[in-house]
Formats: C-alpha cells, sequence, structure tokens
C-alpha cells in the first residue's frame, strides 16, 4: 500500500469515530478537555490496536492462501464498506442518551468503533504487510487520524449539534473509500501484477 492509500485508509475507518464523537459531543454541550482526550485517546489508541491484532493472527497463515489472498481482501474492504454506507442511510436521533465522559461508556464505544479495524489487519496480512516494523506505519497513522477525527468529531457535536451531523454522512464518505481502496487492490493484482 502507498503512503496516500495508508492516509485514506486511515480516514475511512475514522468515520466510525467522527460520528460517534459528534454524538457524544451534542451530548456534552460545553469543552471539556479532559473527558475530550480521554475519548479521542482511547478511539485512537483502538484504532491502532486492532489492525495489528488482526495482522498478527492473520500473518501467521496468510502464506496458506497467497493466490487468493487479494480476494480476501477486496472481500473484507467492500463488506466493512457496504455496510458503513448501509448505516449511513439509517435513521437515527443522534442525540441519544449516553455518558460521554465515563470511561466505561468510552472503552466500550472505542471497542466498538474499532472492530473493523481488526478486519483490516487482517487485510494487511494478505496485502504482504510481513515484519513488524512495517506494520507500525500504518496502524501509527490508523491510531492518529482516529484521534484527531474524534477531536474534530467532539468539537463539530458541541458547536454544531445534530444538524451538522446528518449533513456530513460521514459513515457513507469512509464506506465509499474503503471500497475503493478494495477494488484498486483487486484490480492492481489481477491487472498489473507480474
Amino acid at each position: 500500500m502507498t503512503g496516500l492509500e495508508i492516509w485514506l485508509l486511515a480516514i475511512g475507518l475514522a468515520m466510525d469515530c467522527l460520528a460517534v464523537s459528534i454524538a457524544s459531543g451534542i451530548i456534552l454541550k460545553r469543552i471539556q478537555w479532559r473527558p475530550m482526550l480521554v475519548m479521542a485517546f482511547f478511539f485512537g489508541l483502538f484504532q491502532a490496536i486492532m489492525p495489528l491484532l488482526g495482522w498478527l493472527g492473520a500473518s501467521t497463515f496468510s502464506h496458506l492462501i497467497e493466490s487468493v489472498d487479494h480476494w480476501i481482501a477486496f472481500a473484507i474492504l467492500a463488506f466493512l464498506g457496504g455496510r458503513m454506507i448501509k448505516e449511513s442511510f439509517k435513521e437515527e436521533d443522534c442525540c441519544q442518551r449516553f455518558n460521554p465522559a465515563s470511561l466505561k461508556v468510552v472503552i466500550t464505544m472505542a471497542i466498538a468503533t474499532s472492530i473493523d479495524a481488526l478486519a483490516i489487519g487482517v487485510s494487511f496480512a494478505f496485502l504482504g504487510i510481513k515484519s513488524c516494523s512495517s506494520i507500525l506505519y500504518p496502524v501509527g497513522i490508523i491510531g492518529f487520524v482516529s484521534f484527531l477525527m474524534s477531536l474534530i468529531g467532539l468539537i463539530f457535536g458541541i458547536r454544531f449539534g445534530c444538524g451538522i451531523a446528518r449533513k456530513l454522512r460521514a459513515e457513507l464518505w469512509g464506506g465509499i473509500i474503503l471500497i475503493l481502496i478494495g477494488t484498486k487492490i483487486l484490480i492492481e493484482h489481477l491487472f498489473f501484477n507480474n
């Protein structure tokens, strides 16, 4: 994967964090740096750890399915992207009641928003990332982007409320990005791989 693809993938994954952070910001109603930084930290941390865990698990058996690894990477990205697009069309009250300042709630939300990143880590193993040093750059970028997007989402939610959350369509754009990256991987492997 190129550097640009890694950044786009990170942005695509961070869209769940952005959407949840906007809802949390709406509930917080005012800037509260401590809970905001705690939430952004855990969102970034789990978004970075999950692909690492997925990569570690898949790396042990990726050599067994090398002939179809590009199809698996495509299927994972297309599935996750499709699910995000589908979720973006659900009508939900963006002002659901939960306590975004509670550490238990934050960790639960961080795990829930990072499950997709676990599957991305599996696709990293199929894309030929073989060494631990090679995986650190993409997971670092994913964690950083998720941290940043979470802070942005919290501030947007506090400042603009529900109206901006619906207009951004973050999950829709994140899903489109993931599907495009998966399609590019498949096309490159099928037509341009010697």
